[in-house]
């Protein structure tokens, strides 16, 4: 019996049919991938060219591709690399908006052997700078519109890489997109460069840089291979469909995961520069879009957005993503009329996935049985105080219980039928030991850290909690920043909240402070009754900041490294502070004094 016939049988025994059935399609889809190692994502891109030919795969406003022009042009791509000595391991940086050209780029390069940087294109000086001499790139990539952010960038480079310039609008470097004209697009033949293997590495793709500057972290073309035909398998993908993809193509789920999921099943993708809440229905049905890619904070930003004559006119049949909060869920899912919501969790360098192909509203996943073993991951009980897993008497690690919170972590293998289990890590060895913990439940294992808390269920489902470090104490207990953000969230009126510790003198831990955008006129008395009533005392945010809007991350997380320098000081910002009182019993506007009085220990939290 074969590996894959057992799974099915397993799976139809322990789950419902439409369950299993995109289980076992990812399954049957992934499973090839070790045995034919040198068949990569750019060399499939020829493969579906050859079967689709003129059929659209790449589409946008500025450009589109067919599956033919897609090989075509990546060929071009891979045949300037071998003119410039581009080889295995060799690297490119890519500082590129979304366009279609941009995949055509990265697959051309890495079809032979180099390794492309996806640069992030809202950074600019010392921090972009950064992002390119961490990897040491022998050839840059910088599309004519940022060329500004770039030369912010150009003094502060430590190494000596040849620019180039893709378009128009700077005359002193050299034309990439003039320069590869010049080359065939016929499919390389045998003996054209050195054709890389799925254990090469393919890509850099950064980190967001929350906890410092970002990192990168390396992915082979078997990561890019198992996202594409994994993800492609759980959700169905079919040649009539089309994907909508207005995520940063130099993230992993907008330029891997969206688009190769996609292109594996022989679907389209419509790609747009940037995310807009006020347009984003019109693109679905102009383009009669299918599927849809979200992240992070997108489906509030939508469900908070004006009605729209699109919204319930579309063909979307699923929307796929991570980061959608469980008091979004329904209300999404029932204003725009979503049949099927695929939420899922991973990390671009990590080896813990969970996938909720069931749609149970706020889980991020699932492990089924017959996949445990294939899939070892664990929750530890965690010490928020010293921000380390606790341990025991031994030195091991402890279990959770279930519904008990914990950090998720994955075991490290180096087995060679089970890639997918490596930690691929980051071009600072410093950086990928800090992600890796060490005799966990035995002398001598690895577990890679994700960072992340989470608590599993009596049905084995998994809920986010929160991020490690966002999570704070205060008055002896844990405080979930997410889970009290989601209680603020259910008053109406609130449109987005961020919840994070601030420190106070005298007291121990850290007192917590929500920063809201409220729609207007916000009856502060029956919010806080709204807290009172859902939230434990020690967990009701003692200091409130209104906001017009809160800033976020290119991935749509709340960016509140800024919020939490500023405090509850009434004096750092233009905002209006309030103080939950707790001898007054209400939220009172913080002023110079009642501020001076709680940092000299007057009045008391």
């Amino acid at each position: 019996m074969t590996q894959t016939r057992a799974l099915r049988e397993t799976a139809a025994a322990v789950r419902p049919a439409g369950s299993h059935r995109a289980w076992l399609r990812a399954l049957e889809l992934t499973a090839p991938i070790t045995t034919t190692p040198q068949r990569v994502l750019p060399t499939v891109i020829d493969e579906l060219a050859a079967q689709f030919d003129e059929a659209p795969a790449l589409l946008s406003d500025r450009e589109s591709l067919s599956y033919r022009a897609l090989s075509e042009r990546s060929s071009r791509y891979a045949r300037w690399a071998l003119e410039h000595g581009i080889g295995t391991a060799d690297a490119v940086a890519l500082f590129m908006p979304n366009r279609p050209e941009y995949l055509a780029i990265w697959l051309g390069i890495t079809r032979v052997g180099g390794v492309v940087a996806l640069l992030n294109t809202h950074l600019a000086g010392g921090s972009l700078a950064h992002c390119i001499d961490v990897v040491a790139p022998r050839h840059i990539i910088v599309a004519a519109e940022l060329i500004e952010p770039f030369l912010t960038a150009l003094p502060h480079l430590a190494g000596a890489a040849t620019i180039w310039l893709h378009g128009t609008g700077h005359g002193n470097f050299p034309r990439i997109d003039l320069d590869v004209e010049r080359h065939a697009g016929e499919p390389l033949a045998r003996g054209e460069g050195r054709p890389p293997t799925i254990e090469d590495r393919a890509l850099y793709i950064y980190t967001s840089g929350t906890t410092g500057l970002p990192k990168a972290a390396k992915v082979s073309h078997f990561r890019l291979m198992q996202w594409s035909y994994w993800f492609a398998g759980l959700m169905g993908v079919r040649g009539g469909d089309r994907m909508y993809d207005c995520l940063p193509m130099y993230h992993s789920v907008g330029g891997v995961v969206a688009p190769g999921a996609a292109l594996v099943g022989g679907a389209s993708v419509v790609l747009r520069e940037r995310f807009s809440a006020r347009e984003f229905w019109s693109d679905v049905v102009r383009w009669d879009c299918t599927l849809f890619q979200y992240i992070g904070e997108l489906c509030r930003y939508l469900l908070h957005a004006e009605p729209a004559a699109g919204e319930t006119q579309h063909r979307i049949r699923l929307a796929c993503g991570n980061g959608l909060r469980p008091d979004v869920w329904d209300d999404f899912k029932r204003r725009f009329g979503i049949p099927r919501i695929l939420e899922f969790y991973a990390a671009t360098e990590g080896n813990v996935s969970l996938f909720n192909v069931d749609g149970k509203p706020g889980a991020i996943g699932r492990m089924p049985p017959f996949l445990a073993h294939r899939v070892p991951a664990a929750l530890v009980r965690f010490d928020v105080t010293r921000e380390a897993p606790v341990r025991d008497a031994q030195g091991r690690c402890v279990r959770c219980a279930t519904n008990e919170v914990g950090e998720a972590i994955g075991k490290i293998l180096e087995d060679e039928s089970n890639p997918g289990r490596r930690f691929e890590a980051y071009t600072s060895q410093e950086a990928s030991e800090q992600k890796i913990l060490r005799d966990v439940f035995e002398p001598g294992d690895a577990w890679f850290r994700t960072g992340d808390l989470m608590r599993r269920d009596e049905e084995d489902y998994y809920y986010f909690v929160d991020r490690v470090g966002d999570t704070f104490r205060w008055k002896g207990e844990n405080v979930a920043t997410l889970e009290v953000a989601e209680a603020i969230c259910a008053f109406p009126g609130i449109r987005e909240a961020s919840v994070y510790g601030v420190a106070v003198p005298g007291a121990d831990g850290r007192a917590g402070m929500a920063a809201v955008v409220p729609d207007a006129g916000l009856d502060l008395a029956a919010f806080r009754a709204h807290l009172t009533d859902r939230l434990p005392g020690y967990a009701c945010p003692s200091f409130l900041r209104i906001r017009c809007e809160l800033d976020v991350t290119t991935t749509f997380k709340h960016a509140k490294y800024e919020l939490v320098r500023q405090g509850y000081d009434p004096a750092a910002s233009a905002d209006v502070v309030y103080f939950n009182d707790p001898e007054r019993g209400a939220f009172v506007q913080l002023d110079q004094a009642l501020y001076d009085g709680i940092q000299t220990g007057r009045i008391r939290l």
